[in-house]
């Protein structure tokens, strides 16, 4: 992110967007957009960007981007989608950037795609059972692509699912269950199957999700409101039965209620969020959720990292009820549009979280010996399930290392509890780093720097193997992870968090 000139926040942009002003410079007209006309819109006082066959005029939105012009620039009379997708897939640009449409792309006189959906064949015949195989997949892909089916007694609807995969678990799966509305979403290395269904009659709030690991297979468990035989499961919905790529999915939201929140640090809080009955979602080690809110008539998403309520000092496995909350810790800003609309929430009220995202894996611990991790501030939020599953899970592990970075003594997120872990655990060990401190503090001092990090990241031994995750604001993160390549450690020993 880069500083904004002042008037040019979030809130700022709302209002500009609700002024009547015309944003797009064509009084209201929506045009059918050449790559050539595009094209020609490529400079900073006149800037058009595709994003899913939609262009827009971005030249006013400029200077209220947070991630800077240049990063505008990089897409400035092109497609940008995949960079969208890289950088932003969780912003809801149709809401932000809904005044500066300009058209559609005018499509190419080519043969039409052929998507992986139900053909209106298809659509037609009774949900009952495995739907047939999609004829567009190729060979291999066809090989991988789930299938299901569904069975029921006179209480139960059960939907299985046949994922081909041996290493299925809890954290790949995420169903919900809202107004009759099944959604079914199993993550397949990088793709995504959903069942999605407006299931034929009522089922009762809570579901349950068996997994058999071994061979695979993944049954929904729904209990019927009544005791009568289905004939059909459903009727089947958009994206019913398809194989996609993971980033082509759209972002699902569930409401969860927000049932405590308690102060860490003068500024930051720790909200425990409450999953729905009929809601089953793990968050993997690792990886965010984004919260979305409606902030003056336009929806606004920011990703978190879901933490732990405390750092577990006996490390014992997490109760089965555990799954059922989610606790974020945020960092309320006083300007902030988000951090403050979240903050004036009230306990009972409710607030939509996405489906887990991050490309954090927890193979890339699995055979450790040394586990650095440099945080700064609220980057500290990755670092907590990734410590806790570092020190129960990894019986190579020789060193863990937390090099925490904050401006004062009081930002120092569970200061306390990090120091119990560190005298409990002596694989353990936190370092605290101030920027600001008062003079009474006899702790190092300084910014991420070269010599700081040669100084507290080193192998245990000459080959040690080791991984280094880092977390924190942009130039925090970009510039340690310049620091630990000039210090000799390669891309696949480095992890740095971003959303």
């Amino acid at each position: 992110q880069v500083p904004l000139k002042p008037g040019r926040s979030l809130m700022d942009w709302i209002r500009l967007t609700k002024s009547g002003k015309d944003l797009t410079g064509l009084k209201g007209r929506l045009i059918e957009v050449t790559e050539e006309e595009l094209a020609k819109h490529n400079k900073k006082e006149d800037c058009w960007i595709c994003i899913r066959g939609f262009v827009y005029n971005v030249t006013p939105y400029m200077e209220y981007h947070p991630g800077g012009e240049d990063e505008l620039m990089k897409a400035a009379g092109t497609d940008g989608t995949d960079l969208f997708d890289q950088v932003h897939r969780w912003v809801n640009y149709e809401s932000m950037l809904k005044e500066c449409l300009v058209g559609r792309m005018a499509v190419k006189p080519i043969a039409a795609p052929k998507e992986i959906s139900s053909t209106l064949s298809e659509e037609k015949k009774q949900l009952n059972g495995v739907l047939p195989e999609k004829k567009v997949l190729g060979a291999s892909v066809k090989d991988i692509t789930p299938s299901y089916d569904w069975f029921q007694t006179d209480s139960l609807i059960t939907i299985v699912i046949y994922t081909k995969q041996k290493d299925m678990n809890a954290e790949l799966v995420t169903v919900d269950c809202q107004d009759k509305q099944l959604r079914g979403e199993i993550i397949v290395d990088d793709h995504s199957y959903l069942v999605e269904v407006d299931l034929g009659h009522a089922v009762q709030e809570d579901l349950a999700v068996n997994i058999a690991e071994k061979v695979g297979k993944v049954e929904i468990i729904l209990k019927k409101k009544d005791n009568i035989h289905w004939k059909m499961l459903g009727r089947p919905l958009g994206s019913h039965n398809t194989f996609i790529k993971r980033t082509d999915r759209g972002l699902f939201y569930r409401k969860c209620k927000l049932v405590s929140k308690t102060e860490v640090t003068h500024d930051t809080k720790l909200f425990c969020l409450m999953l729905p009955k009929s809601t089953h979602l793990q968050i993997p080690t690792g990886q965010h959720v984004y919260l979305k809110q409606i902030i003056a008539g336009t929806e606004v998403v920011k990703p978190y990292t879901p933490v732990l309520p405390f750092l577990p000092l006996d490390f014992k496995e997490p109760s089965r009820s555990a799954g059922a909350h989610i606790y974020l810790m945020i960092k309320i800003y006083s300007c902030g549009l988000f951090t403050q609309a979240l903050d004036h929430l009230q306990i009972g009220d409710y607030i939509s979280v996405s489906n887990p995202e991050g490309n954090f894996k927890k193979s890339q611990v699995q055979t450790l010996e040394d586990l650095f991790l440099l945080a700064a501030g609220t980057g500290f939020t990755p670092m907590v399930k990734l410590l806790n599953f570092a020190l129960t899970e990894i019986s190579c592990l020789r060193t863990v290392k937390l090099i925490f970075f904050n401006k004062t003594e009081d930002d120092i997120l569970w200061r306390n509890q990090l120091e119990q872990l560190a005298l409990k655990d002596e694989r353990f060990e936190v370092q605290f780093i101030l920027s600001q401190p008062t003079k009474d503090w006899v702790g190092k001092q300084g910014k991420i720097s070269s010599s700081l990090l040669s100084e507290f990241v080193k192998r245990s031994t000459k080959d040690s193997k080791v991984l280094i995750c880092i977390c924190g604001p942009t130039p925090f993160t970009e510039q340690g992870v310049q620091y630990l390549k000039d210090l000799g450690y390669s891309q696949e020993e480095i992890h740095a968090f971003t959303a």
